[in-house]
């Protein structure tokens, strides 16, 4: 059978999952018990006792029905009805044909079914006037016969302390079973905010504690942590290491030809070191985005402005769009800037018009990058995201060309802030949209 309608229905979160596995049963429970005892047990309490009233007013109806006049029926009457605690009137007029009683009021139904079994001259019953009275109609030979009598002669007196017992109880076996089941899920939550924080380049103290399942998890946590760290420390000085030493090798390849007289020959020799050498500064650039700077309160605004307006002091076609974000956002503001500068040098690299805007969501704040260029196919934007991939097919090198790394140093620091780089199209210019979204 499939419950997929159902999910959306659920809670998402852990807490909620928790609190409904353990509240649904305990609700269910009394629940049950709640219907089957009040059923069962004060059913067949009310139906004793009732039983035992009807002889009462079987010999009620004796003594009346034998005596010879009406006075002679009041006498008896009076003289029986007293030590029964039954209050009577004889003759009554007029007399309702009903059988009254709430809908809710299950001993009463009992208690109207056994009557009209034990005794037969019962003509109308009320249970609805009286908060805790039961009257009754009942035909004799002088006439009818009113009686009225308290309901916990026929009911259980105590029937809700039971209940309220009971729901007391289940409230607080819950709480205390809520309280214990939170403490065990925090160093879920814990381990949760550690390997969060992680994600978005952060290192947030974590030790392991909780159930020994949790435990476990949180250790190979901090395993794997660790072994990222040294990977990513080995990256970053094997990179370094090979751009710095291969610096020198083309630094004498440049000396020497700088020393041969016609110049002429070796400007392509020339152009393939200048290649060379920014291919090496883009080796640098991306090992060094791990150390770029810390997390810390930032205006995300004035930093895009500041990115246009840098951009376009050197070329006046880029533009802001909106800026709509909160007042200060938590990022690393050497690594966005950064990343927005690789963006908006290939737009202008491809296109030639830029524009920047940044708009915030529930959860999310976007700045985009949009050009005028030819964009990315839809089925490529995936492999444009790689290290040194450069879609020639895709995008015009007439204006120039990068050793691809500008989208993948983007789209690492968009990762290392917890969010991700999205490839588009934009509607307004027609070209490239890269958007990066940061959650907030």
């Amino acid at each position: 059978m499939n419950f997929d309608w159902l999910k959306k229905y659920m809670p998402r979160g852990l807490y909620g999952r928790a609190a409904l596995i353990l509240i649904v049963p305990v609700f269910t429970l009394l629940l049950a018990v709640s219907v089957v005892f009040v059923q069962r047990h004060y059913a067949d309490v009310t139906r004793q006792m009732t039983r035992v009233l009807a002889l009462d007013l079987r010999l009620l109806l004796t003594e009346v029905d034998r005596a010879p006049d009406l006075e002679s029926a009041l006498a008896n009457l009076k003289r029986v009805a007293r030590p029964l605690q039954l209050r009577t009137q004889l003759p009554v007029d007029p007399v309702p044909h009903r059988y009254a009683r709430k809908f809710y009021d299950i001993s009463g139904h009992t208690l109207v079914r056994t009557l009209k079994e034990r005794a037969p001259a019962v003509r109308a019953i009320d249970l609805v006037e009286g908060r805790h009275a039961v009257q009754l109609w009942l035909d004799t030979r002088h006439g009818v016969l009113k009686v009225a009598f308290s309901r916990d002669r026929v009911s259980a007196s105590n029937p809700h302390q039971f209940l309220v017992l009971m729901a007391f109880v289940g409230l607080l076996m819950t709480a205390i079973a809520f309280l214990y089941l939170r403490n065990q899920l925090r160093p879920i939550k814990r381990l949760a905010r550690a390997a969060e924080a992680f994600g978005r380049g952060e290192i947030e103290s974590y030790r392991p504690s909780g159930a020994v399942e949790v435990r476990a998890a949180g250790n190979a946590f901090l395993n794997m942590r660790s072994r990222i760290e040294r990977q990513i420390e080995q990256r970053t000085m094997m990179l370094s290491g090979v751009s710095h030493d291969l610096r020198t090798p083309l630094t004498r390849l440049r000396l020497g030809l700088s020393m041969i007289e016609d110049q002429s020959e070796v400007k392509d020799l020339e152009r393939d070191i200048q290649d060379m050498e920014q291919l090496l500064e883009a080796f640098l650039a991306f090992a060094r985005d791990d150390a770029l700077d810390d997390l810390r309160e930032t205006d995300l605004a004035a930093l895009v402005r500041d990115v246009a307006s840098r951009a376009a002091r050197s070329r006046r076609d880029v533009s802001l769009g909106d800026i709509d974000v909160p007042g200060t956002v938590r990022l690393r503001p050497m690594a966005i800037e950064r990343a927005l500068g690789n963006l908006v040098e290939n737009a202008l690299r491809y296109g030639t018009r830029a524009r920047l805007s940044a708009t915030s969501g529930e959860r999310s704040i976007t700045i985009s990058v949009e050009d005028d260029g030819p964009g990315i196919p839809e089925d490529r934007r995936e492999e444009a995201l790689k290290p040194f991939a450069r879609l020639d097919a895709a995008r015009n090198q007439d204006r120039g060309s990068g050793v691809g790394l500008g989208l993948a140093i983007a789209s690492d620091i968009a990762r290392r802030h917890g969010g991700a780089l999205r490839l588009g199209q934009s509607d307004d210019l027609g070209g490239l949209r890269v958007d990066i979204v940061l959650p907030l």
